[in-house]
């Protein structure tokens, strides 16, 4: 991993070896504890932007529709520890222009919804909206993880105006079903309880719940259409 500058406080540089000590004064340590509170607040902002706008589609479907097709809405902006976790898992510089630049979801929202569609309808009532810029979408429904995990991903940037102008914050927001969510909450649990080192058996395991979750949702989704006699739409393919 290479080393934030002397002069970065944002993140203080790692000792070459295990055994060498790294001294920093208090007055340090606060600055720097500062400079990330300063880093992480146009996010925090940015996500207060994403939020509103999703709870406003929701607030409109509970008050003028015959359906809501949220079902929850969970937010979160990176804490110090996980953002320097990451910094290391992907071996960039410590500085913030590097961790600006390559990673882009400090911020992030996840919209839960009833139905595999809702998933997908929810994605182009956000998006097609004018102050929203679609950075990049991973589209993990149609296209699995090879662990059977299931989201739809999209990195979007929406304008937030400071004192000092505006600034463009990307925001990760991810959309899935409640089977689907409810699958990588227990993955994660596993995964975390394992150390990551999860046996084969629990594998093959985790893989097959997710496919009996993908017959659960398609089963209630088909209930679904046949109760309100709504059309199978077609397969989508998202593209930037």
């Amino acid at each position: 991993m290479s080393h934030a500058p002397a002069t970065d406080p944002a993140i203080p540089p790692f000792p070459e070896h295990p055994s060498d000590e790294v001294t920093v004064s208090l007055s340090q340590l606060r600055a720097a504890r500062d400079e990330v509170q300063r880093f992480l607040l146009p996010y925090q902002f940015g996500l207060k932007e994403i939020e509103t706008k999703v709870e406003i589609l929701r607030d409109e479907f509970l008050q003028l529709h015959e359906y809501n097709p949220i079902e929850h809405i969970s937010s979160r902006v990176k804490s110090a520890d996980s953002l320097v976790a990451k910094v290391g898992r992907k071996g960039i510089d410590g500085d913030f222009d590097s961790i600006r630049t390559h990673i882009t979801d400090i911020a992030g929202i996840r919209v839960t919804c009833s139905f595999v569609a809702d998933t997908y309808r929810l994605f182009d009532l956000l998006t097609q909206q004018d102050d929203i810029e679609v950075h990049s979408v991973k589209d993990y429904i149609a296209d699995p993880k090879p662990n059977g995990y299931k989201s739809l991903h999209a990195i979007v940037r929406v304008p937030v105006f400071l004192s000092t102008g505006r600034v463009d914050v990307p925001v990760e927001v991810q959309f899935r079903t409640i089977a689907m969510d409810f699958w990588a909450s227990l993955e994660h649990k596993i995964y975390y309880k394992f150390d990551r080192q999860v046996p084969e058996t629990l594998l093959a395991e985790l893989k097959d719940a997710a496919a009996s979750a993908s017959e659960l949702d398609e089963r209630m989704q088909r209930l679904h259409r046949q109760v309100h006699g709504i059309r199978p739409a077609s397969p989508r393919t998202l593209e930037v």
